[in-house]
């Protein structure tokens, strides 16, 4: 089951609406190889697809090979860039086996789905919780990384 057919962000500066078709079309931004990735990690968490697709262009521009060291001695892991400080909890949830499953597109996209699925649990469907994707559940501000997303999005139909 998705999530709506409409998201609606608010915060204190930011007051938005957002529609979003939940079709299965490819978007406009190019996802042919991986598109049944993005639809089986949405149809499977209730995650919207365009909403996943978006967060993956902007963590990575859409390339599954994508590796960043953090400052504080985590790393990102992929198209989704998974940071490595969660992949006990990704073994525990059985999402992987191994750190190395990360490498396999399809297995990046589930992982960041279910992380994105938490995080609005935790914060309903706002900025806030894709903000919590970017930085955990510790997100309290919106950040440039929501501005990001929030441009990429309203370019996508």
């Amino acid at each position: 089951m998705q999530y709506g057919f409409l998201l609606t962000f608010q915060c204190s500066t930011l007051r938005l609406s957002d529609a979003i078709s939940v079709n299965q079309e490819a978007t406009e931004v190019a996802v042919l190889d991986i598109s049944a990735c993005f639809d089986k990690a949405s149809y499977e968490t209730g995650v919207n697809r365009k909403l996943l697709v978006v967060i993956a262009y902007v963590e990575s521009g859409l390339r599954s090979d994508a590796l960043n060291r953090n400052s504080n001695g985590t790393y990102d892991i992929g198209l989704m860039q998974i940071n490595s400080s969660n992949i006990p909890k990704l073994k525990r949830m059985g999402i992987i086996q191994k750190e190395e499953d990360l490498w396999d597109t399809c297995t990046n996209i589930r992982a960041g789905a279910y992380l994105l699925k938490e995080c609005i649990a935790i914060y309903d469907l706002s900025w806030r919780a894709v903000d919590c994707y970017n930085k955990g559940s510790k997100a309290k501000d919106i950040s440039k990384y929501v501005w990001k997303v929030y441009k990429v999005l309203s370019t996508v139909r």
